[in-house]
């Protein structure tokens, strides 16, 4: 008789904790990460601090994803990171991520004239 208390106290304790996690499951969802705010890109010319927020928001320089991390399919879908694609050494489809940085980088701060130019400006030792 005694185990078949217990029994049903454990299975009546499961069910419960079962119910807990699905209402707790479905009432708190997960929330997709927000873009990093800076991210610090290591070099060696010295460390690059990139501030992420003011090239993308709305009250800074406003631009999209897809001018910098420009293999986006969908829009909705994360970015890869550039050294997934651009290696440090030499790959035969792709530019090291120093070259294509410095592309796309320097274009756009000559061009807009809203960046600095000169490497010790970026390039922090």
């Amino acid at each position: 008789m005694k185990e078949a208390k217990e029994r049903k106290v454990a299975y009546g304790l499961a069910i419960i904790l079962f119910v807990v996690g699905l209402i707790c499951y479905g009432a708190f969802p997960v929330t997709t990460p927000e873009p990093p705010v800076r991210i610090m890109f290591k070099s060696a010319a010295g460390k690059v601090l990139f501030d992420h927020k003011i090239h993308t928001a709305e009250s800074g320089y406003e631009i999209g994803c897809e001018d910098c991390h420009h293999d986006i399919e969908d829009p909705r879908d994360r970015p890869e990171t550039c050294g997934e694609c651009h290696m440090k050494d030499d790959a035969e489809d792709s530019p090291k991520k120093s070259d294509a940085f410095h592309t796309l980088c320097i274009q756009c701060h000559d061009d807009g004239g809203a960046g600095p130019v000169e490497c010790f400006e970026c390039h922090i030792m």
